[in-house]
C-alpha cells in the first residue's frame, strides 16, 4: 500500500512542478516585454489607447506651443529694448539739441515699440507740445496692441483642449459600456477597468495641455503688461523732456543729468 501511495505523490508533484515552472516563465516573459517598452513606445500606446480625440488634442497642443513660442521670440528678442540706457542717451541728445541724432538712435531699433514711440515724438518736436503729445499718443495706441497680440488665444486653447479631452473620455466610456454586453460576466470587471483607464487618457492629456497654456499665458501676460507700462512711462518722460527743451538754464539741466 505504501508504494502505490508514494508513486501517486510523485506523479502529483511531477505534474505540479511543470505547471509552476510554466507560470513563472510566463511572468518572466511578461516582465521582460514590459521592460523593453521604451518611452516612445509608451507614448504611442498612450495615444492609441486614448482614441482619435487624442490626436485632435495633439493638434491643439501644437497650436498652443506655436503661439507661445512666437510670442516669446517677439517680446523677449524682437521687441526687447533696454529702456533706461536708451532713454538716457535720448535725453542727452535732446538736451544738447541734437534731435536728428536722437532720431537715428531710434532707427537703430526698428522693431522695438519704445523706439517707435520715441521717434514719433522726436519727429514732431519742433511743432509744439500739443503736436508732440498727439503724435506720442497715436504711436502708443498703434503699437501697444502688438505687444499683447495673440496672448489671449492661450486661454481659449486651454478651454478647447479641456473640452475635447472630456468629449474623448465620454466617447471612450460609451464604447466600453457598449462592449460589456458582448462578454461573459467574469470578464466584465477586467474589461470595464481597462476601458475606463484608456478613456481617462483623454482627460489627462487635455488637462496637461491646459496647464501648459495657463503657465505660458501667465508669463506672457505679465511680461506684456510690464512692457506696455514701461512704454507709457517713457513716453510721458519724453513729452516732459521735449516741453522743457530750450526753457531750462544749463545749471538746472546739469543737475537733472546728475540726478538721473
Amino acid at each position: 500500500m505504501g508504494a502505490p501511495r508514494g508513486a501517486g505523490v510523485e506523479r502529483t508533484l511531477g505534474a505540479m512542478i511543470p505547471s509552476v515552472s510554466e507560470l513563472l516563465l510566463d511572468v518572466t516573459l511578461a516582465a521582460t516585454e514590459g521592460g523593453k517598452l521604451g518611452v516612445t513606445d509608451s507614448v504611442i500606446k498612450f495615444f492609441k489607447d486614448g482614441g482619435p480625440f487624442m490626436f485632435v488634442n495633439l493638434f491643439w497642443l501644437a497650436c498652443s506651443l506655436a503661439v507661445a513660442l512666437e510670442r516669446i521670440v517677439t517680446l523677449v528678442f524682437r521687441y526687447n529694448l533696454n529702456a533706461p540706457p536708451f532713454m538716457e542717451q535720448i535725453a542727452k541728445l535732446v538736451r544738447s539739441g541734437n534731435l536728428d541724432r536722437a532720431v537715428k538712435v531710434c532707427a537703430m531699433a526698428p522693431n522695438a515699440p519704445l523706439a517707435k514711440v520715441v521717434r514719433a515724438g522726436l519727429v514732431n518736436a519742433n511743432r509744439g507740445e500739443i503736436e508732440v503729445s498727439k503724435a506720442v499718443e497715436e504711436a502708443i495706441v498703434e503699437h501697444s496692441p502688438n505687444v499683447s497680440k495673440r496672448i489671449p488665444w492661450l486661454w481659449s486653447l486651454a478651454n478647447i483642449a479641456t473640452l475635447v479631452g472630456l468629449v474623448g473620455t465620454i466617447f471612450g466610456l460609451i464604447g466600453t459600456f457598449q462592449a460589456l454586453g458582448n462578454v461573459p460576466a467574469e470578464q466584465k470587471q477586467v474589461l470595464l477597468s481597462d476601458g475606463i483607464s484608456k478613456a481617462m487618457n483623454n482627460t489627462a492629456f487635455a488637462l496637461s495641455i491646459a496647464v501648459i497654456c495657463i503657465i505660458f499665458h501667465l508669463f506672457l501676460t505679465s511680461y506684456a503688461k510690464s512692457m506696455v507700462e514701461g512704454l507709457e512711462l517713457n513716453a510721458l518722460k519724453l513729452e516732459n523732456l521735449l516741453s522743457r527743451r530750450g526753457s531750462v538754464d544749463p545749471a538746472t539741466t546739469e543737475l537733472e543729468a546728475r540726478a538721473s
